[in-house]
């Protein structure tokens, strides 16, 4: 059942009687609709009246109707505007540019730009690598999408996928303070979008490449990471591995196993599921068997994609067939980044003692984290509202401040196993336990630990080649 939550927030301005009985009457009305009072200010205060705005989270639009209903159903209160306060952050956008340097008289123009600003454009000509050192490159990731596979709203567009960059641009500058920048394509054509995110190349130290659907994206991100001298990483697959992998070394803590004794489960074989089957594997798990839409892949499976092809080479040594369900038996490890309410507490049950169960689609995940937890020992959604929450906040702006702090030309896996090791490592054991597997992505910890992880595996990688 939802519940009501900050992404579905109004503020309803309202006048009622200057008198002791309105703030209970108000407050009242909301509850009683099962909305939850976040705020409550006085903005105009008169003789008989007051204006007031209320804060409160419901669950959808309708719920928003009921409240103001139930507002306007006040004696003598009379609702004067309704806010959605997700909107209202989105108003002009969520990110700007701003310049760093003063640009005061005619002297610090004549440094910035014309006639000043020659004699660095000539330097770079002259040693095209001093662009990282003089320009925004050295500092600034490009967050490049075709709008095909945005969130849980699938294949939307680029002009709807934009504020979804806007975000992800946000929060790059907010955890490890890069420069990003969205790049919403027009095309989901998969030469087109190769070539210009290679034309665009040149402002950028870094590619993150974001909701960008299915097989397309593989081809995309392999072909890029050859042509191109800067790192190429895409966050739907491996920004989640990451955190799944840190998640996993901590949660086979808690309940004292080894990776090389467990049958790991994992659900869903597109972009996400994929990256993490391949950086667990590097683990050596005892076995990881991979579930798609027609049940266990193996071998004998039929027509597959390049990508399913490998996992089906590549997992179930025992070469089982069947369903999730049939996967679940006597396996150590869930992990799920396919769809909603596939099974519940009698297949986890299923599962070994102590099982970990990842379940990580959302909104709704895989199966209900409560049920879940009548069984395994932990549990993580990608979920904020339950405890261990993998998102990959924790992952994406730490790696991208260690690949430019160290001026890498790609990434690879030991890069991104250095920073799931990061992630893991800043949970210390007094605080590790079954409800506190992961840290908070606002602990400020963590992208420093990140970075400092990726930018040493970068180097290293650097002198080694």
């Amino acid at each position: 059942m939802a519940v009501p939550g900050p992404g579905y927030s109004i503020t309803v301005r309202v006048e009622a009687p200057a008198d002791a009985n309105s703030a209970g009457g108000l407050t009242t009305a909301v509850g009683e609709v099962g909305g939850v009072l976040t705020a409550f200010d006085i903005v105009e205060s008169h003789p008989d009246r007051i204006v007031v705005d209320i804060s409160a989270n419901v669950v959808d639009a309708e719920h928003a109707d009921g409240v103001t209903a139930a507002l306007e159903k006040v004696p003598d209160v009379h609702v004067r505007k309704v806010s959605d306060r997700t909107f209202l952050i989105h108003l002009g956008g969520k990110i700007e540019v701003t310049s760093k340097v003063a640009l005061r008289n005619r002297d610090d123009l004549s440094r910035a730009y014309t006639p000043g600003v020659a004699r660095v454009c000539q330097a770079i000509a002259a040693n095209p690598e001093d662009a990282r050192r003089l320009t925004i490159k050295r500092n600034t990731v490009a967050v490049v999408t075709d709008g095909s596979a945005v969130l849980g709203l699938g294949n939307i567009g680029p002009a709807a996928a934009l504020p979804v960059m806007e975000g992800k641009a946000a929060l790059f500058k907010k955890f490890a303070d890069v420069d990003a920048w969205p790049v919403c394509l027009d095309t989901q054509d998969t030469e087109e979008i190769i070539r210009t995110v290679e034309l665009l190349a040149p402002v950028y130290a870094g590619i993150n490449l974001e909701d960008i659907a299915a097989p397309r994206c593989f081809e995309i991100e392999a072909r890029l990471r050859e042509k191109l001298d800067i790192p190429v990483f895409h966050d739907d697959q491996h920004g989640t591995a990451i955190v799944v992998v840190a998640a996993l070394r901590n949660a086979l803590r808690v309940v004292g196993k080894d990776i090389e004794d467990c049958k790991i489960v994992v659900c869903g074989v597109g972009a996400a599921g994929s990256a993490i089957i391949n950086l667990i594997k590097l683990k050596n798990p005892a076995d990881i068997v991979a579930v798609g839409r027609r049940g266990i892949v193996h071998p004998g499976l039929g027509e597959m994609n390049e990508n399913v092809r490998w996992i089906a080479e590549n997992t179930n040594k025992a070469q089982v067939e069947g369903t999730l369900h049939d996967a679940l038996e006597g396996a150590d490890v869930f992990i799920g980044v396919s769809g909603p309410n596939l099974f519940g507490a009698d297949q986890v049950a299923t599962m070994v003692k102590d099982a970990i169960v990842f379940a990580l689609a959302n909104p709704d995940p895989e199966v209900d984290p409560i049920e879940a937890q009548r069984h395994a020992s932990v549990v993580a959604t990608g979920r904020s509202d339950y405890p261990n929450q993998i998102n990959n906040v924790l992952a994406f702006p730490g790696v991208f401040r260690g690949l430019l702090d160290a001026h890498a030309r790609h990434i690879d896996d030991e890069m991104l196993l250095a920073a799931a090791d990061a992630i893991a490592d800043v949970v210390d054991g007094e605080r590790l336990n079954a409800s506190f597997i992961v840290p908070s992505v606002f602990d400020s910890a963590v992208a420093p630990a990140v970075a400092e992880a990726v930018k040493t595996a970068a180097r290293r990688a650097e002198s080694a080649s």
